[in-house]
């Protein structure tokens, strides 16, 4: 059979209400209420993106507030990213990285270590930021064992954080309503206070100023090592802005004394970056926007800006030593990790990038955008905004001079009731959270500027005004 001239299959065009049936009768949809589609309206169905804009299967438009899931960085519709990944896939679709490899893994893994700071020159590819966070997680208590130290497998991250849904990644996730459900976990992970400032008095931390602040979190994390004892404790994940929980930048030196700890007691610091990488922060690499250096960055999302799925974990010479010579090998590994088309793709996302100076521009704009949200701060139900580059966090409050949050069902009926549907109605994709207290997340595509910020906030005004009018 030859395998070329084909034409392409011609699919028959669904309608809308075709499309609703079939995916009520068969699509069961990620971190969602099926009900929705079994006994609701059905279910959003995206059918186009461009620019920083998506419509949806009845031809309305929506401003991508949130890049797809803080993936498409560089905005949807690039065509020269389909036309990469269609040139690789004709050449070599796949090939796997076990015991062989293929220029696209190879070049991209030579430019990521090339971004990297310090001596994190080698990389491990998997298929996504779990994947990558559980490559780390492993190779963590591999590596201790290895040293002699096989006590040292705990992993220490901050309260509701989120650090992915394998067992593994899991077990460092640091929000109970999401891993009850699936008891017992992988054990040994320990949880620490986040940065919320905004939230310090409730952790019973200092409430003076944000530095002090920092240096009570972080010290935190050397109480726990201390606790649990210095030889039972691998790892320290941190994402440079925490994202459950609302965009919880780092306070100024916050990083510096963590590095200082880890130091101290022999612990591995890994830098969290499945969101905060690629531009979210202005960076290739948000570590170096808070100037640390750690001993491993997981990556994923925005790597490709979502045009085809890949991830990577980037460890330091000092992981990787162990495995260079002789016969040991880590026994690890992903069907598609660092998949021809993926790393093709990444390598053309990336120079778009540069091109077109995206870390620049998000550094350049991310005051802009951060006074244009902290507007909304006029509203009685706007008590914080807070984040850094193109990651902005906006919390939720019933009462502003007490910060008194909302309960379960307040946030049910105000979240889930009615913000979510009325943000999209009103032409505005983003995430109304509620794994810690109530937040509206924006995470724009990297391209967008002061025209789309404003658009943005007359939205969030409007939506805002109504949800309090209706308590």
């Amino acid at each position: 059979m030859s395998t070329t001239a084909q034409s392409v299959t011609q699919r028959p065009a669904r309608s809308d209400a075709e499309l609703q049936q079939m995916a009520k009768d068969h699509l069961w949809m990620h971190f969602a209420r099926q009900s929705v589609m079994t006994e609701g309206p059905g279910v959003p169905i995206i059918v186009k993106g461009e620019g920083h804009h998506i419509w949806d299967s009845q031809g309305k438009q929506y401003i991508d507030g949130l890049a797809g899931l803080f993936v498409v960085a560089a905005g949807h519709g690039r065509r020269r990213l389909a036309e990469v990944a269609a040139k690789q896939a004709e050449e070599l679709a796949f090939f796997p990285i076990w015991s062989y490899a293929h220029p696209a893994a190879i070049e991209l893994a030579d430019r990521l270590a090339d971004y990297a700071p310090g001596d994190l020159n080698k990389v491990f590819f998997s298929t996504g930021g779990g994947e990558a966070v559980e490559t780390a997680f492993k190779l963590a208590k591999y590596y201790w064992k290895i040293q002699g130290k096989p006590t040292k497998h705990k992993v220490i991250s901050r309260s509701v954080a989120y650090h992915g849904t394998p067992q593994g990644a899991l077990a460092i996730t640091g929000i109970p309503a999401m891993k009850s459900m699936f008891e017992p976990v992988t054990p040994g992970g320990f949880r620490v206070p986040n940065t919320n400032f905004y939230r310090a008095g409730d952790m019973g931390a200092p409430t003076g100023s944000v530095e002090e602040f920092g240096v009570w979190a972080a010290d935190r994390i050397e109480e726990m090592i201390q606790f649990e004892g210095p030889d039972t404790v691998a790892a320290v994940f941190l994402e440079p802005v925490q994202n459950s929980g609302g965009c919880f930048p780092p306070p100024p030196g916050y990083f510096q004394r963590v590095r200082e700890i880890c130091d101290k007691y022999d612990v591995l610091l890994v830098s969290d970056e499945v969101i905060c990488a690629f531009g979210r922060i202005g960076h290739m690499f948000a570590c170096d926007a808070y100037g640390y250096v750690p001993d491993m960055i997981t990556c994923a999302k925005a790597m490709t800006s979502g045009y085809s799925p890949i991830g990577a974990t980037i460890v330091s010479d000092r992981i990787y030593e162990p495995f260079a010579t002789g016969d040991r090998a880590f026994y690890h590994g992903y069907t598609f990790g660092g998949h021809p088309v993926s790393a093709a793709v990444a390598l053309e996302n990336l120079d778009i990038f540069e091109e077109e100076g995206l870390n620049e521009r998000v550094r350049e704009y991310s005051p802009v955008f951060r006074s244009t949200l902290e507007k909304l701060t006029d509203l009685p139900i706007v008590g914080d905004v807070r984040g850094d580059g193109y990651f902005f966090g906006i919390e939720l409050v019933k009462d502003k001079a007490t910060k008194e949050t909302f309960d379960d069902d307040e946030s049910e009926r105000l979240l889930r009731g009615f913000l979510s549907k009325a943000l999209f109605d009103a032409g505005l994709y983003c995430r109304a959270d509620d794994r810690g207290d109530p937040v509206i997340q924006l995470a724009p595509p990297l391209t967008i500027g002061p025209k789309e910020f404003d658009e943005i906030e007359q939205i969030l005004r409007s939506v805002l005004t109504e949800a309090w009018s209706r308590l």
